[in-house]
């Protein structure tokens, strides 16, 4: 039986998690603001460059089950303060040595820290916390967003005043941070916590059940829309004819939008329960959003990112509680989680990628936005079979 921390443990172990999760996100999201300077600076194609967006995304459903072994071996503690370090040692080399083949490499071991991070976050956060697992998970999610927020926002300016190299670089700050903070923390290293990361029994088994194969598919093109957005849109936006500052700046309009609906759809869930509504609200917004990158003109791109925001602020905290919806026990949680995330981030990988093969082939970004709208449509599909019986 877990035991609530005090009031001191737990201010503490809060502002860590926080500050893990910002660690979690800025070396995925600082590449978009910088794509098409990379891409040039190296002499790339744009699916060569889109590889360091995908890349770590396909990691992160890759290794997510590395996360048990990890337990097991090193604890959750020295486990998360290790890949910690790995994230912030990966992201200094790409200053360090900026070329193609240690951005791949950083981003090849950037991806499985944060893989292997995630469940031991949520495994400690449902053990020493199991009357809190809300607000806590909610705290692991705005700073998911803050991170990427941030990066979206300062990479530009980074770059303006230093560079690329050092504007990928300066991220590996926050890895100093939070392992200062976290080697501070003392999380309970009992047996109970490490079943919780073990195998679940087979008859509780998500990959035979109906529902959850069409939670992974709603996860997977939700994913693909987050991953594909911050890849392209600055792109798209300087094929509008924003410069490389304005480009970030958009991003992070996006971005910012997007944490706002990460706060804000849980708390009017809880007035307002009925998921297909505001999974329908999403995906009108980022409807809109698209084809106004596809028919608008410069303008109507600063438009565009707010309600892109929108639609990807619905839609992650929505799919993020579909497996705690469907589940009473932690262990059905954990193991449905696990699924939908492996499954979902491994399809999503390859999205930024193929948009990057394809623009390359017809170097034009409306077939880029003709997948973001077919994407929404799946969303759609996948939430009304999900849904349609339970409103």
């Amino acid at each position: 039986m877990a035991v609530q921390p005090r009031k001191s443990a737990l201010g503490l172990m809060v502002a860590a998690i926080f500050l893990i999760s910002l660690n979690l996100r800025p070396a995925i999201s600082s590449i978009g603001p910088l794509l098409e300077t990379i891409r040039s600076d190296l002499e790339l194609t744009n699916s060569e460059v889109s590889l360091l967006t995908s890349i770590p995304v396909f990691c992160m459903g890759l290794f997510a089950p590395f996360a048990v072994w990890v337990n097991r071996k090193f604890g959750i503690k020295s486990g998360i303060t290790i890949l910690l370090a790995a994230i912030g040692l990966s992201t200094l080399l790409r200053g360090l040595v900026p070329s193609y083949t240690v951005l791949f490499i950083s981003s090849f071991f950037i991806g499985l820290s944060i893989a292997v991070i995630g469940p031991l976050l949520s495994a400690m956060i449902k053990r020493n916390f199991p009357t809190r697992t809300a607000p806590l998970i909610g705290v692991y999610s705005f700073g998911l967003g803050f991170g990427a927020t941030l990066a979206a926002g300062l990479t530009g300016i980074f770059y303006a005043g230093a560079g690329w190299p050092f504007a990928l670089a300066v991220w590996s700050l926050l890895a100093i941070a939070a392992i200062s903070l976290w080697l501070r923390v003392n999380p309970p290293e009992q047996q109970a916590g490490k079943e919780e990361m073990g195998e679940v029994p087979a008859a509780r088994s998500p990959w035979k059940s109906r529902r959850a194969w069409l939670m992974l598919i709603f996860f997977a093109f939700q994913s693909s829309l987050f991953f594909s957005a911050i890849t392209w849109l600055a792109p798209i936006a300087i094929d509008k004819g924003l410069s490389v500052l304005a480009a970030g700046a958009v991003l992070t309009l996006m971005s910012a939008v997007q944490l706002l609906g990460n706060l804000s759809i849980p708390l009017l869930l809880e007035r307002f329960p009925g998921r297909l509504l505001w999974i329908g609200l999403s995906l009108a917004a980022g409807a809109a959003g698209t084809i106004l990158l596809l028919a608008g003109g410069t303008a109507s791109v600063w438009i565009a990112a707010a309600l892109l925001g929108l639609m990807l602020g619905g839609l992650f905290p929505l799919a993020l509680l579909m497996p705690l919806d469907e589940n009473t026990s932690a262990e059905g949680v954990n193991s449905w989680t696990a699924m939908i995330q492996t499954g979902g981030y491994l399809v999503s990988s390859v999205m930024p990628f193929a948009i990057g093969v394809l623009y390359d082939h017809y170097a034009t970004h409306s077939i880029t936005l003709a997948l973001f709208l077919g994407f929404i449509a799946i969303l759609g599909i996948f939430a009304f079979l999900l849904y349609q019986k339970r409103q």
